[in-house]
């Protein structure tokens, strides 16, 4: 269960499409001078180094940020965000989640940031030690039962798992129920990927079901290399901001594109 690293998927076209989407919804709700918290179940170690052996051995990269830069205007929030990360870390960094959140949110936020595997969520601590984000050394899913509703009470929950933990696919959706119910004003995303074998299939089915008005959306793209078993990409999100099903249409089109 802790084997997963995604040093050699940093940047691929799942990053492309969940960071897109998250940053959207991070710049959409700082807006507003209200506080937020930013919670995140599978933080990884935020910065990775696209030169590195490991991700140029995958190509992930090349093929996604690398081809997808294009996808977003120069003031869109992600790009805005990779240029100040890139501005400070080298043209070859890119950022995870985390440094997403914490380049984007506020001296009144407040962000919490789980990480389980130990090096990785060294990586983590050592990579925001200038950032005012708890990074807590435990199970993703733990932390988030514990605090749920966060104060403050407005803000975001990343949900974000490797999947390689095959049980998540069913445990995912009693996870999100009992979040939801506890704080039901919380914006909870949910990415997945969508997979050759189908096995995203029943929780997404599932997760529409129990969440009638929750918005969930698809891109596909070419396997990274042949016999890769992800094809595509999904995000759900419980109380979507205004304004994103329009942002995702945008997205989505440019993936259309991409995929011929």
């Amino acid at each position: 269960m802790l084997s997963y690293q995604h040093m050699y998927h940093a940047g691929n076209l799942a990053d492309v499409h969940k960071h897109g989407l998250l940053a959207w919804i991070l710049a959409y709700l700082t807006a507003k001078d209200k506080p937020l918290s930013y919670i995140e179940t599978h933080a990884g170690r935020a910065l990775y180094d696209l030169s590195s052996e490991a991700a140029t051995r995958t190509g992930e990269a090349a093929r996604g940020i690398t081809r997808a830069a294009g996808f977003f205007a120069d003031d869109h929030p992600y790009s805005t965000a990779l240029a100040r990360i890139r501005a400070a870390n080298g043209p070859e960094s890119y950022p995870g989640s985390p440094l997403i959140a914490c380049t984007m949110l506020r001296a009144q936020d407040r962000l919490h940031l789980a990480e389980l595997h130990p090096a990785e969520h060294e990586a983590l601590r050592l990579s925001l030690r200038g950032y005012k984000a708890k990074c807590h050394h435990q199970d993703g899913f733990d932390l988030a039962h514990s605090l749920l509703p966060p104060t403050p009470r407005r803000g975001v929950l990343l949900i974000d798992p490797s999947y390689e933990i095959k049980s998540d696919f069913n445990d995912i959706p009693r996870h999100i129920a009992r979040w939801h119910k506890a704080w039901n004003v919380g914006v909870i995303c949910l990415w997945y990927p969508v997979l050759t074998s189908g096995a995203e299939r029943a929780m997404v089915r599932r997760l529409r079901a129990e969440h009638a008005d929750a918005f969930c959306h698809e891109v596909r793209f070419p396997p990274a290399r042949p016999g890769h078993g992800m094809v595509g990409s999904g995000f759900f999100v419980i109380n979507p901001p205004w304004g994103l099903h329009d942002e995702a249409a945008r997205l989505a089109s440019h993936f259309a594109d991409l995929a011929g």
